[in-house]
């Protein structure tokens, strides 16, 4: 198996400790939990552009890649997106991820996924398109600001509380902005990734 790969996969232990860190931050993660999951969640995103990166670069790319880099993207934001629904914040930031956008997304992902799996079982591989990875880009820096928003409620990440008191740095402003560039390029590139292979989709009918 070659390093990129290796990636990919380590991405996905990755998730399953970044759900297990973050999983009960009001009882034995009490003080560090969020700190922790975004330190994992930043690290985890970061093997992202690595294994795309090192497998282009040395022309390591293959089809186990092709299918599961973006398979163990779509785990990891997924766990980001669930768990931060699943938040009760504290303080004024009455809102972390509204429901209906948690379902949108992972509505668009199982989507997309099932789409791969017909064309597998048709000897095709789907390859992520431009416009996935710029909806990957916006879901990571969605998740991280709300990440980062509530690890700012624990002593070791309190300096930068006072960065979501200036203005439009906010959850009601930029969270709210994040959210809706999230959900445009997430909905959009479904839209297109559907409409791109719908002679695949047809033929599987």
């Amino acid at each position: 198996m070659n390093l990129p790969n290796k990636l990919t996969l380590g991405r996905l232990v990755l998730t399953v400790i970044f759900v297990i860190v973050t999983a009960d931050p009001h009882g034995w993660g009490a003080g560090w939990a969020y700190t922790a999951g975004m330190a994992i969640f930043g690290f985890a995103s970061i093997t992202d552009y690595l294994d795309g990166y090192l497998a282009r670069k040395y022309k390591l790319i293959t089809a186990f890649g092709k299918l599961m880099d973006p398979l163990a993207d779509k785990i990891l934001l997924c766990a980001a997106f669930v768990l931060l629904t699943e938040t009760t914040p504290t303080g004024d930031h009455a809102v972390m991820l509204p429901g209906w956008v948690t379902v949108s997304v992972l509505a668009r992902e199982f989507l997309v996924t099932g789409l791969r799996l017909v064309a597998s079982a048709q000897g095709f591989v789907l390859a992520a398109d431009s416009l996935g990875k710029h909806k990957t880009v916006w879901q990571i820096t969605t998740a991280s600001y709300f990440l980062i928003l509530l690890a700012s409620q624990e002593s070791a990440m309190a300096w930068i509380r006072p960065f979501f008191s200036l203005p439009g740095c906010g959850p009601h402003y930029l969270g709210n902005f994040l959210i809706f560039m999230t959900l445009a390029t997430t909905l959009f590139s479904g839209l297109r990734y559907f409409w791109n292979n719908r002679e695949l989709v047809l033929k599987g009918m």
